[in-house]
């Protein structure tokens, strides 16, 4: 792949996008990533063979939508006339996660991603990525993540300061709720502090939870949503079943196609920005508008979802290139007693393709 791929780049240097045609799961879909996006910085787009042989409309259109994006392009906004009054002032929607290791692993790192919206819109993302300790929930170096994050959207947005900070953090029980918190809103106010002493950006902290065993049902038959019954989308509980003091509220964004729909639940931690429930939620809502890779409503908001998907692609890039060639099981061979400097160059994505969303 690599060789190819660099004969491609020399030959064509104005070359924007190599799509690649791949026969189902194959360890190749590793190597075409790790090169296009740590190597060479080239935008890639793999599609399975079956949907090259009989396309469909709704694939080709999936397809450019992932297309376009990765060539900078701005696939949907939100209306501007009827966004919360957030809008007003500069802000930055972060969304962070941290994926661990499959079951029964005692050695492969957990990775830590984090992104950041880069305009008004929401709609453009940056993203940034570090290994850390196998299992370990807490984002070690949250606090340089978000400062190369509020100085890429201060660039991207021509010379704008966020006024106001709101994190949705994925993946972290009840448990680690606290610990969670204290590490991290203090690793986001310093991040701020290093960039300029007296910068003191409002900041909300919500954690999104799709791992709970809540459902909501429609007490009316006529209010159900499609052919499988479900609540419709948008469907927000503030009272009765959250918690008696704190600000929590279950928000089902998505409409659900097949079996229930797990609402997300949203827990705000912290909230400088006093905002109104109401105002929240809607925006939450809102953001599940903006995701990238399909014309609908999802499940958690966009930048939660783009965290998701980058430390997955983190993963992929850390596959060694050694187990491209045979028949190796998917994800196979990754990191085994690799040094974590050595880990870190892995999943470091190349300049050219860090200015894309390179992960849609």
């Amino acid at each position: 792949v690599e060789p190819m791929f660099r004969y491609l780049k020399t030959q064509f240097p104005r070359l924007q996008l190599v799509v690649v045609v791949l026969p189902g799961k194959t360890p190749v879909y590793a190597e075409v990533k790790r090169v296009g996006d740590t190597v060479l910085g080239m935008a890639t787009q793999c599609v399975q063979a079956k949907n090259v042989n009989k396309t469909s409309p709704q694939t080709l259109s999936n397809l450019c939508l992932k297309i376009n994006v990765k060539l900078g392009g701005v696939n949907s906004i939100l209306l501007p006339s009827i966004r919360p009054k957030v809008f007003n002032e500069p802000v930055i929607f972060l969304g962070a996660d941290v994926t661990h290791p499959p079951a029964g692993d005692n050695k492969k790192p957990s990775i830590a991603a984090v992104v950041g919206s880069q305009d008004a819109h929401p709609s453009r993302y940056a993203a940034t990525v570090r290994v850390q300790q196998h299992r370990q929930e807490v984002i070690q170096e949250l606090c340089a993540m978000v400062k190369e994050h509020l100085v890429m959207f201060y660039k991207s947005t021509g010379g704008y300061k966020p006024h106001r900070i709101i994190i949705y953090r994925d993946g972290v029980s009840e448990g680690q709720f606290m610990h969670v918190l204290q590490h991290e809103l203090t690793a986001i106010r310093e991040a701020c502090i290093k960039l300029e002493p007296d910068y003191k950006p409002g900041i909300t902290f919500i954690v999104v939870q799709k791992r709970h065993h809540t459902r909501l049902f429609c007490a009316d038959k006529k209010e159900q949503s499609g052919k499988s019954g479900n609540i419709p989308a948008g469907t927000t509980v503030d009272v009765g079943i959250t918690h008696p003091t704190e600000f929590d509220f279950y928000l089902c964004s998505h409409s659900g196609i097949q079996g229930t729909s797990r609402p997300s639940h949203y827990h705000v931690l912290w909230d400088d920005n006093h905002f109104e429930a109401d105002e929240l939620q809607q925006l939450t809502y809102q953001l599940c508008h903006t995701y990238v890779r399909c014309t609908r409503s999802v499940s958690i908001p966009a930048p939660a979802y783009y965290a998701h998907l980058v430390a997955f692609r983190a993963r992929y890039h850390l596959v060694e290139k050694e187990h491209d060639s045979g028949e190796g099981s998917h994800l196979s061979g990754d990191s085994i007693d690799r040094a974590p400097a050595a880990m870190a160059r892995a999943i470091t994505v190349h300049a050219d393709t860090k200015k894309v969303m390179y992960f849609a």
